[in-house]
């Protein structure tokens, strides 16, 4: 590893200081920090809108799913209540015959 002059040593210091740090090959320099111009805000401004629509077309799907499930379910607990319903009344009647038969003894 070869030995850097003082000055080189304190021009990378402040460079890594500041963050405008380039590297070609083994020579290191700084980078001039310039304003950024329409293209590049208007790259950085839209590169998050394709995943911001394939997130609110993935929800909107997945809602659409969700109220399928829901009537499903509820079809479902339905049937379960018209059931159990019918089990309470076969139960109820034969609850009833038992007691009319201890009534008559």
């Amino acid at each position: 590893m070869r030995e850097l002059p003082q000055e080189s040593c304190a021009a990378q210091s402040n460079i890594a200081r500041t963050g405008a740090l380039g590297q070609v090959g083994t020579e290191t320099f700084m980078l001039e920090k310039q304003p950024m111009n329409d293209t590049q805000i208007l790259t950085i401004a839209l590169a998050p809108v394709p995943a911001k629509l394939a997130v609110l077309v993935g929800i909107l799907i997945n809602n659409s799913r969700l109220g399928d499930l829901r009537a499903h379910m509820d079809s479902r607990f339905d049937d379960m209540k018209d059931m159990w319903r019918s089990e309470l009344h076969r139960v109820e009647e034969v609850l009833d015959a038992r007691l009319k038969h201890l009534e008559e003894r």
